[in-house]
């Protein structure tokens, strides 16, 4: 985990001011940037103080102006609440695109990262690996175990999946991705070793403690049906690198395991929420939008703010910014 002194990056640029963030507070996705929803998901508790944990995923940064200041400017409304969180978990693809580009070019932009985290963060952050946190995964010829291993060195990851507990909760993190030899090169799932550790892990959680899991690739959500243009809803499909392929697999072990409260997750770069057999899906947008380029189908560039009470609630808030320079 890195915890940073705030030096302000965006003042270093000298491209926002102070006063400058536009933060909106909602509960639910958005059908615009400006115009907050009716709220769709269960009402936060009445009572208690929740554990409050900042998810940031897809940030897609690189070493150019509009991401970087993006970025910056996330981390600035951040850190900027008055109710901050114990901890940021950053849900992966912290970087523009591994995939295809030169070791030089990967560099830089984990260089981008680094610096503006340094910079715009005073908080504790913990990470979940993402496909375009990875070197030349998208390539038949990639060397998956070399990939994961370099994106683990910039994460300062011992392991690609983790545990740890805070508070009344339990959280795992899982590597989604599974690589393979066509194009794309890698599909949502877990592999045979990773799936034991899940459940001996689950096993060994006291039936008392309650339970989120955070994968970059969605066990479930609506929104990896809209992720591409469909034209016939006859065929309507989800794609193997969009969803997890062993979701049924997953969805019964939560079963079996009624502490399982909630599953965190990005990639798909909407939002949306899914209760299905007591388990509450959150798949929580990007701060990047439409990668630096606005919306995506309507979804703004943004955080959220889970809240995970003592009782087993979970509420979100989806935090907006001006991302815009």
């Amino acid at each position: 985990m890195l915890i940073q002194n705030r030096k302000s990056f965006l003042r270093t640029m000298g491209l926002m001011g102070a006063g400058a963030i536009l933060t909106n507070t909602v509960s639910a996705a958005p059908l615009t940037s400006e115009i907050p929803p009716t709220n769709t998901e269960p009402a936060a508790p009445a009572s208690g103080t929740p554990l409050r944990v900042a998810h940031l995923t897809d940030i897609h940064i690189s070493p150019e102006r509009i991401a970087e200041h993006g970025m910056a400017a996330s981390l600035y409304a951040l850190n900027d609440l008055k109710d901050k969180p114990a901890f940021i978990m950053n849900g992966g693809d912290a970087i523009m695109n591994a995939g295809t580009i030169t070791r030089g070019g990967m560099k830089d932009q984990w260089n981008s990262f680094h610096k503006i985290l340094k910079t715009e963060n005073n908080l504790p952050i913990r990470h979940c690996l993402g496909n375009h946190d990875l070197f030349g995964f998208l390539l038949p010829s990639a060397d998956h175990a070399e990939s994961k291993k370099w994106a683990m060195d910039e994460y300062q990851m011992p392991k690609p999946y983790y545990s740890f507990t805070q508070g009344a909760w339990h959280f795992i993190v899982l590597d989604s991705i599974h690589g393979r030899k066509s194009v794309p090169g890698y599909l949502g799932k877990l592999d045979d070793e990773q799936m034991i550790w899940l459940k001996n892990e689950l096993n060994s959680v006291p039936s008392t403690t309650h339970i989120c899991i955070v994968s970059h690739i969605p066990i479930l959500a609506i929104c990896c049906m809209f992720d591409r243009d469909i034209t016939n809803m006859r065929s309507m499909h989800i794609s193997d690198s969009n969803m997890h392929t062993d979701s049924e697999e997953l969805i019964e072990l939560f079963y079996e395991h009624k502490n399982v409260k909630a599953c965190l997750s990005g990639h798909i770069h909407m939002i949306d929420y899914v209760n299905y057999l007591g388990v509450e899906y959150f798949c929580n947008g990007a701060v990047a939008g439409n990668w630096w380029k606005g919306n995506l189908r309507h979804f703004a560039p943004s955080f959220s703010m889970m809240n995970f009470y003592d009782s087993g609630a979970v509420s979100r808030e989806v935090h907006y910014y001006k991302w815009k320079v």
